[in-house]
This record gives structure tokens, C-alpha cells and sequence, in this order.
């Protein structure tokens, strides 16, 4: 698989996924083929497999962004912050930048609608829950001052967040001004990432306010 520093392997990359992204939103996902993606933006399948492990990421291509988020908060954090504040901070700074990843970016109406019409797509966001969840466990195991069960914060940090994000999704959708929903969205985060750790055992530590 091309690396992310190789600029014209992550333009060919941008690319498919652009062209694909568009096949699936005008004619639903499970009705495009892997051919079809290939032939419209002038490459082989064996070009399309070698940027892409599966079909369905053709259009969930931010999700790998998430695992380098979760990686990058916790390897890169400063001495003195614990790996769930690291992670807390990057979350907001996720709304604060208005990301796709915290639903108060992109346009998402066509997005949730082909998702929501495809198993396939539904069982992809349900396995990629699992491999944060495993990812973050991991960066817990790593951090000396965490002394709880890494597996179940993990859980229930990622689903904290999940709620959070899909909640923001569904009332953009409904219409709510984007100013005072990335408020809510923010102040809901910082609720979420206080209950977990009130509930985590050996997060003996006052949360934080930011």
C-alpha cells in the first residue's frame, strides 16, 4: 500500500475515493462496482485494491484519520497529560475545527442517507468501532499513570463519543444553526469524557476543564 508521504500515491488516492464517492452517492453504494470506480477515474482495479483494502472505504475514506487522531494525541502528548485528557483535547479540537469526523463538517445529508441504505456499509462503522476501541486500549496500556481496566474505558469512551457525534449528525440534519449546535457539541463532549472517567476504575483524578 503506497505510503501517506507519497504525494502522488495520496493524490491517486484523493482521487478514487472522490470518484467513487460520487458513483455511490448518485446511484447507491451496493449498486457500483469496483470495475466501474476503476474505469471512471482511468485506473486498474489492481490500482484501486492497492489503496483501498476494502470497497466499502472507498467511501468511509476519513476513518483511518481516526486512528491516526487516537495514535497521534496519545504518542505525542506532553509529560504531564494523561492519555484520556490527550485524547479529550483532540476530540475538541475536532469540533473546534468544525471536522467531518465530529459531524459538524462535510455534507452529510448524502453520506448518512447511502450509508443507512447499504449492510454493508453499516457492518464497516461497526467493525471500525471495534479497531478504536482496540487502538485506544492500547495507548491506555502504555500510559503508566492509568491504572484501570484499559479494555472497558476504551469501550465506553468510544461509545461516549459515538453517542455524541451521532446526536450532532442527526440535529444538523434537522436543520439546527451550526454556531449553536458546535456549542452543544462541545459542552456534550466535555459531559461525556467527565462521566467516563467518573465511572472508569483507578481514574483517580478531578476532571479536567478542558
Amino acid at each position: 500500500m503506497p505510503k501517506r508521504g507519497d504525494r502522488g500515491g495520496a493524490k491517486t488516492r484523493a482521487r478514487i475515493a472522490e470518484i467513487a464517492s460520487e458513483l455511490f452517492l448518485e446511484r447507491g453504494f451496493d449498486e457500483v462496482t469496483i470495475a466501474e470506480v476503476a474505469a471512471a477515474a482511468g485506473v486498474s482495479k489492481v490500482t484501486v485494491f492497492s489503496h483501498f483494502e476494502r470497497k466499502e472505504d472507498l467511501l468511509l475514506d476519513r476513518l483511518p484519520d481516526v486512528v491516526d487522531i487516537v495514535r497521534t494525541a496519545i504518542r505525542e502528548r506532553a509529560n504531564d497529560v494523561d492519555a484520556i485528557r490527550a485524547l479529550r483535547r483532540a476530540v475538541l479540537a475536532l469540533g473546534e475545527e468544525r471536522h467531518v469526523l465530529s459531524g459538524l463538517g462535510g455534507d452529510l445529508e448524502p453520506i448518512m442517507r447511502t450509508i443507512a441504505a447499504s449492510p454493508a456499509l453499516i457492518a464497516r462503522l461497526r467493525a471500525f468501532g471495534y479497531e478504536i476501541e482496540t487502538e485506544l486500549a492500547a495507548g491506555l496500556d502504555a500510559d503508566a499513570s492509568f491504572d484501570g481496566d484499559s479494555t472497558l474505558a476504551a469501550a465506553l469512551l468510544v461509545a461516549a463519543y459515538r453517542t455524541v457525534a451521532v446526536e450532532t449528525v442527526r440535529r444538523r440534519l434537522a436543520g439546527e444553526d451550526l454556531d449553536d449546535l458546535a456549542v452543544s457539541h462541545r459542552r456534550r463532549v466535555k459531559r461525556a469524557f467527565d462521566a467516563v472517567e467518573r465511572g472508569i476504575s483507578g481514574a483517580h483524578r478531578k476532571a479536567p476543564s478542558a
